[in-house]
């Protein structure tokens, strides 16, 4: 601290104020500095910090704003694109006006980087090194891969496709994540030193879990769910039934998929919305969704709506997509092992005996609706081959937070092949924990313990310093125009995405304000003389301070905290 020079939001003469330390009258409690962890970072199933690349942002360092995302995930440029955002949800600025549109500063900042060549924060490799075999390309392998590389491990990539991506290549539709993105990416995340791609390598037909244990001093798999969960009502399948997922892959394959008059896609999530939007784009006059949950809006909980990402949802009905909410199948409809129809029944939820919710259909309220096919799109599961002994009987692997799996010594998984998949982003951290894991484990060393944090809520910040301000729209294409491949959304312009990040409350950190410095009425909190930048430039001084708790009632974000004296 000596080495500092400290400044007063006041000025004393010798022989003045500094001569009386008023802070001898301080009873019971005192200010301190306690950062609390946002929602947005909380809720961010990858692990990033928004908070603190936006803080970045609204410094104009858009290059260590991204280097601030890729310590954690490397591939913002795609979780930009077809994330849920999860931590929009929970943004603390969405009490006050709107959320701050986070994801469109991360794609953003994604597509910076790969126009500007920014390089990756990672170190090269010894090539001794000891490596970890990765079987599946995907998101999860992707991510597990990267941060071996950071802690100086060699990675090998195994796929039994010829292209790295995972179900980001072979089911989203290139209207939601363009093939030039994705391609440009991975193609950089692939280049690192440290990283090998081996496609065309099939788990169970070219090599096997043994060979790999043997060979490799870890083995992760990141294999995702390939195959459909079987559906039918009360045991009837119609003949031509396709599942939503394999429809998917087959027009991002070959860009065709059968167009009956009027399909029904039942399901709620974002596979379900995707194969509705293919099917009117590939000409289906009428398609309709049949879904237990409603439409996520206003005043419905998020986990009672429809899990698909609401913008998708939107996007979907402005293109004509009907949406049968709180609606289920009570039978189909078949002329001969055709479908023509399928009956609907109105679904609500109702408390069992055992305390719990659940959605019951509503007799009395059945309707018919004339379609001629009903395609399913309820989940996917595991393909056991290759991880026979693994699998069992079940539909995923169950890990632990390392993603270890149970009883598996060295054996770990991530994203869609456990329990806990589902988004991109999921499996962005499953990889990353993972990875860490592994490190720790070789290194002999324990396992950090896993906290319990609670993130600082609306009620802890202070209004008074904020304007309201609505969050900026990204440009979308024109409904007519949604015919082919093309994306429907434009990443935002650098002057607006500069006015977004200064949007964020920064909450339960330091936003450098000045408040507690120039406010304090005793001059007890001092300032380096650096260019304050985080809590760090600030310092009480308990000499004089008398504990009237003005700095903690005046700091916007609820970084300064007033404490027992005693704790």
């Amino acid at each position: 601290m000596s080495a500092l020079v400290l400044t007063r939001s006041g000025y004393a003469e010798p022989g003045t104020s500094l001569n009386f330390p008023t802070g001898k009258w301080r009873q019971l409690i005192r200010p301190e500095h306690r950062y609390q962890i946002a929602p947005c970072h909380h809720a961010c199933p990858a692990g990033e910090d928004p908070q603190a690349y936006l803080a970045e942002v609204q410094a104009g360092h858009l290059y260590e704003a991204w280097k601030t995302i890729v310590e954690i995930n490397p591939i913002p440029a795609i979780t930009g694109r077809v994330c849920p955002h999860p931590c929009e949800t929970v943004c603390n600025r969405g009490q006050y006006d709107e959320a701050v549109a986070i994801h469109a500063v991360e794609r953003f900042l994604g597509d910076e980087a790969i126009k500007k060549d920014w390089a990756y924060p990672v170190e090269p490799v010894d090539p001794s090194a000891p490596e970890i075999a990765i079987v599946g390309a995907g998101p999860a392998g992707l991510s597990a891969a990267y941060h071996l590389v950071k802690r100086g491990y060699r990675a090998t990539i195994f796929d039994d496709h010829p292209e790295a991506g995972g179900t980001l290549r072979t089911a989203l539709p290139p209207y939601r994540l363009p093939r030039s993105v994705l391609d440009a990416e991975l193609e950089r995340l692939l280049a690192l030193d440290g990283i090998t791609f081996q496609p065309h390598t099939r788990l169970g037909r070219d090599m096997h879990l043994n060979q790999l244990q043997e060979q490799y001093m870890a083995v992760f798999l990141g294999l995702g769910a390939q195959r459909s969960m079987e559906w039918s009502i009360d045991g009837v399948v119609p003949r031509d039934l396709h599942s939503g997922f394999d429809l998917l892959k087959e027009w991002v394959d070959i860009g065709t998929v059968p167009t009956p008059k009027s399909v029904a896609v039942i399901g709620a999530g974002n596979t379900a919305v995707d194969m509705a939007r293919v099917m009117k784009r590939a000409g289906v006059p009428e398609v309709y969704i049949i879904s237990h949950k409603p439409i996520p809006k206003p005043g419905i909980p998020v986990e009672d709506a429809m899990p698909a990402i609401p913008r998708e949802v939107y996007e979907a009905l402005e293109e004509g997509v009907i949406i049968h909410e709180y609606r289920g199948l009570r039978r189909l409809i078949l002329r001969g092992e055709r479908v023509v129809g399928v009956e609907l029944v109105h679904m609500k939820k109702l408390m069992q005996p055992s305390g719990k919710l659940k959605r019951i259909a509503f007799e009395g309220t059945e309707t018919v609706l004339n379609v001629e096919q009903v395609i399913p799109a309820v989940g996917q599961v595991i393909d056991p081959t290759g991880i026979e002994r693994l699998a069992g009987n079940n539909s995923h692997l169950k890990v632990d937070h390392w993603g270890q799996i149970e009883g598996q010594l060295g054996i770990y998984a991530g994203g869609d092949i456990t329990t806990e998949g589902g988004t991109v982003t999921a499996a962005v951290g499953h990889g990353r924990r993972a990875a860490l894991g592994i490190d720790y484990v070789l290194r002999a060393q324990a396992l950090p313990e896993i906290a319990e944090v609670t993130p600082i809520p609306f009620e802890q910040l202070n209004m008074h310093y904020y304007e309201l301000g609505s969050c900026v729209q990204e440009p979308t294409l024109p409904v007519e125009q949604r015919t082919g491949d093309e994306e429907i959304t434009t990443t935002l312009s650098a002057p607006l995405i500069a006015k977004e990040g200064q949007r964020c409350f920064s909450c339960g950190d330091c936003l450098a304000c000045d408040n507690c410095w120039m406010l304090c009425p005793d001059s007890a909190v001092l300032k380096t003389k650096e260019l304050a930048s985080d809590g760090s430039n600030y310092v009480f001084d308990y000499e004089y301070c008398k504990g009237c708790g003005l700095c903690a009632n005046e700091c916007p974000c609820g970084y300064i905290q007033m404490v027992d004296e005693a704790a």
